[in-house]
């Protein structure tokens, strides 16, 4: 690869600066690289750098920072020539563990080198990409609300997140939704429905994570009319296995499916990231539409 584009959020974990840039380029002039390293402090900043990117025609764009990052910047690479990278530089890194890339730094950096490319799916609602999943219902709001706690109240990213979580089960609120698949129409009444990129574990103590990236699926997982003891019972359920045997959830395989609600607009999250969306929601896999640099 001649011509490499390492785009770095400068806010993921502690926070980067020049610093960083400099210590990746010697780490990837140890393989022979010489990239152009970004250090971007927006969403939006990390999306013109990879459109630049692909415009002089790069090899490989590389995202370095958590999920949100990775999508990002995938969402500009994905259905192009251009080979994407990952750097896994956040908190939980869900893609690149599910694709088995090395969390330290250096054994990334070893893999992007090496430049062995998987093509692997992309997951897509109203238009916008995820690279591991969307949820309705529960998750956005606990979302919404840590972000406006660590803003206004200064709050660390956990400690929001557990207040939040405690918030979200006060309230406790509920969904009403028809889901659409193909011609088989499932109306439910659920504080959550979660959309996978692919299959997830949903049992044992693998639960979240997958065994494929590349099946051309949504995976569909709702929990229906269950009360706050009946999300725990759910929880128990799934570590000893016996999660195909709750009455009160559901889980399915699509290719695509539309999410109907009376509410006109709806917090719908993608990789971890909140936005508001128009009704329907219309969600649909991309099969092999991301080349990715990865064991």
């Amino acid at each position: 690869m001649s011509s490499i584009t390492v785009i770095v959020n400068a806010g993921a974990g502690l926070g980067h600066d020049e610093t960083l840039v400099q210590s990746l380029h010697g780490k990837f002039a140890v393989h022979g690289l010489r990239p152009d390293v970004v250090l971007a402090h927006s969403a939006q900043e990390m999306i013109t750098a990879a459109q630049s990117a692909l415009a002089r025609g790069a090899d490989a764009v590389v995202a370095g920072g958590g999920d949100g990052t990775i999508n990002a910047v995938a969402s500009v690479v994905a259905d192009s020539r251009t080979v994407f990278g990952v750097l896994p530089m956040g908190t939980l890194n869900h893609f690149a563990k599910d694709l088995r890339i090395p969390l330290a730094l250096d054994d990334a950096i070893t893999v992007i080198a090496q430049g062995r490319v998987r093509r692997v799916d992309v997951g897509e609602v109203n238009g916008r990409i995820f690279l591991n999943n969307s949820s309705l219902g529960l998750y956005p709001d606990i979302v919404r609300d840590r972000e406006r706690q660590q803003r206004r109240l200064g709050r660390g990213k956990w400690l929001a997140f557990c207040w939040a979580t405690l918030a979200a089960l006060r309230r406790y609120p509920f969904l009403n939704v028809r889901l659409q698949l193909g011609e088989n129409s499932h109306p439910r009444r659920t504080p959550f429905v979660f959309i996978g990129n692919n299959e997830y574990t949903m049992q044992g103590f693998n639960i979240g994570e997958r065994a494929r990236i590349d099946g051309g699926q949504l995976s569909l997982y709702v929990a229906q009319r269950t009360t706050r003891l009946g999300l725990v019972r759910l929880a128990f359920h799934a570590l000893f296995g016996r999660l195909a045997q709750a009455r009160d959830f559901d889980a399915l395989l699509a290719r695509e499916l539309m999410v109907e609600t009376h509410h006109k607009r709806l917090r719908v999250a993608t990789d971890g990231e909140v936005t508001v969306m128009a009704t329907p929601l219309r969600y649909r896999i991309r099969p092999a539409a991301l080349a990715v640099l990865a064991p």
